[in-house]
């Protein structure tokens, strides 16, 4: 069976001598584990980035789990990864998504939602233009798995946007992220220590 869909790549880790194990989450599968062939070669090396947008082509042998997976890269945000800020921002949404979400299991709220916030933190010229968008996404991620109400009220100003952080954090890992998953807030706790910084 094959199934064309536009995915956001959450993550990737080495797989047989150059495969990749790539995690990716699409509107309508939800989050799709699948066997990327030449996932570490040198041509594929600027697609398999988090946060990048890819047009995946997803197969399945016959009495085989594992979904093989053709990526071509729909939109890079890979120039992204030099700055440090927005770095460990992708790196903390796609981490935490890739964490918590069940497989094929579609949410198509969170995909968009993703997908804006990298959008908003590729363009936006600070952090103070997606952080309250982080916030938002954070608590739509706890809502969509039943742990959460509505989305945050806009927070006033800087401070009152990093106070809603805070809340948020208490929250993800309490629900989320308590147990083997815990290794996943390191992420979380380096972008909270370079938004600090913007003070």
């Amino acid at each position: 069976m094959t199934a064309r869909a536009s995915a956001i790549l959450l993550g990737s880790r080495p797989q047989r001598e150059t495969g990749a194990m790539a995690r990716l989450l699409t509107a309508d599968r939800g989050l799709v584990a699948a066997y990327v062939a030449g996932g570490r070669g040198r041509q594929m090396r600027a697609v398999m980035v988090p946060g990048n947008r890819v047009a995946a082509e997803f197969s399945t042998r016959p009495g085989s789990q594992l979904a093989f997976a053709r990526l071509e890269l729909e939109q890079s945000r890979a120039a992204l990864m030099t700055e440090p800020l927005p770095a460990a921002a992708i790196q903390w949404v796609c981490s935490l998504t890739a964490a918590v979400l069940p497989e094929r299991q579609p949410y198509p709220a969170l995909h968009t939602a993703l997908d804006a916030l990298l959008e908003a933190v590729a363009i936006a010229p600070s952090a103070r233009g997606w952080v309250s968008g982080l916030a938002a996404y954070e608590a739509l991620l706890l809502s969509e798995l039943g742990y959460g109400g509505q989305a945050p009220p806009p927070a006033p100003d800087w401070p009152a946007q990093i106070a809603m952080l805070g809340i948020l954090e208490g929250q993800l890992a309490t629900y989320l992220l308590a147990g083997d998953r815990r290794d996943v807030m390191g992420a979380r706790k380096l972008l909270t220590e370079r938004l600090a910084r913007i003070g």
